[in-house]
């Protein structure tokens, strides 16, 4: 395999025992976790800061920018910034694993800091457009060529129209960053499904992020043409089961790779493979190979390179 020809994730927020939100985030970390992708049959990330006070996720970009640089395999494999959060419900569900106290509605200044942090290599932002006044951060990330997914909200249909209107183009793991109970019939999923000829959709294929029945429709309805997977990786991605400190975590990874909370009430990311997500979709989905290297390799590749 070339190293170009590897599968595509745009959602990775530490790999092989490497947080990317370390404050103590090394050089030697980072190509670490950069040769164990490219181990495992990745070609590029999109390596994710999640929410966090904007004065420390500003940090933390400059950190990764700056380590990034210095080396040609880290260059090479992290194609981009996904930028996820803060700017994101609040609502207990909604919000996921990301913290309260950090969460904020979207502002432009403080959406300014971040991408002046990432240095140019923002290509993602996930926000909550009920949380985007005016939708004004989201035509502004668009203007300037960059990426806008809703996600972790709960924004009402006609919100959701006003986002695309304004550059809103993707949505993050559907299915995920909501209740587990939420109205049978009008809720953020199906909204979200209804604008899929708009929207590029991504999902988690560990079959507990979303189940494989529920995974093998919503890309029926979405169309494989329009759908993208991604691992929500975090630090013990590719170790297999057990118990890691994660932030301001401790999760426990069972034997299906999903990263949860001790007490098991909700879900912290994915400690899968982008090979083993490939094998679920083939196995559980009953997708073919040309169909699983659209969804892994083909379409996330575009919202990078762009044509």
């Amino acid at each position: 395999m070339r190293d170009r020809d590897g599968f595509v994730d745009l959602q990775v927020n530490g790999y092989a025992g490497v947080d990317f939100h370390s404050d103590e985030l090394t050089a030697d970390q980072l190509h670490l976790a950069c040769a164990a992708l490219r181990r495992d049959g990745v070609a590029q990330i999109l390596l994710t800061i999640t929410t966090e006070d904007v004065a420390r996720m500003e940090r933390r970009l400059g950190r990764v920018v700056d380590l990034r640089e210095r080396d040609p395999l880290a260059r090479d494999v992290v194609a981009g910034i996904h930028i996820e959060g803060p700017f994101i419900s609040p609502l207990d569900g909604y919000r996921g694993a990301h913290p309260r106290d950090a969460v904020r509605s979207a502002d432009r200044e403080a959406m300014k800091r971040l991408l002046d942090a990432a240095g140019g290599l923002t290509r993602l932002v996930t926000l909550a457009p009920e949380h985007d006044g005016g939708f004004g951060v989201t035509r502004m990330l668009a203007c300037a060529g960059i990426r806008v997914s809703a996600g972790h909200t709960n924004a009402k249909l006609d919100e959701l129209r006003g986002a695309v209107d304004a550059g809103l183009s993707m949505f993050t793991h559907l299915g995920n960053g909501c209740p587990m109970q939420m109205h049978r019939h009008d809720n953020i999923v199906q909204r979200a499904l209804s604008l899929s000829d708009q929207l590029w959709l991504m999902f988690i294929a560990d079959g507990s992020h979303v189940s494989y029945p529920a995974l093998r429709n919503y890309l029926r309805a979405a169309g494989i043409e329009r759908s993208i997977i991604v691992t929500d990786a975090v630090t013990p991605a590719g170790m297999g089961p057990g118990t890691f400190r994660i932030g301001r975590w401790e999760v426990k990874i069972g034997e299906d790779l999903v990263a949860r909370a001790p007490d098991g009430t909700h879900l912290i990311g994915s400690a899968m493979t982008m090979k083993d997500a490939a094998k679920r979709l083939t196995r559980h989905v009953g997708l073919t190979d040309e169909q699983v290297l659209r969804l892994t390799v083909t379409n996330p590749r575009r919202v990078i390179d762009p044509e």
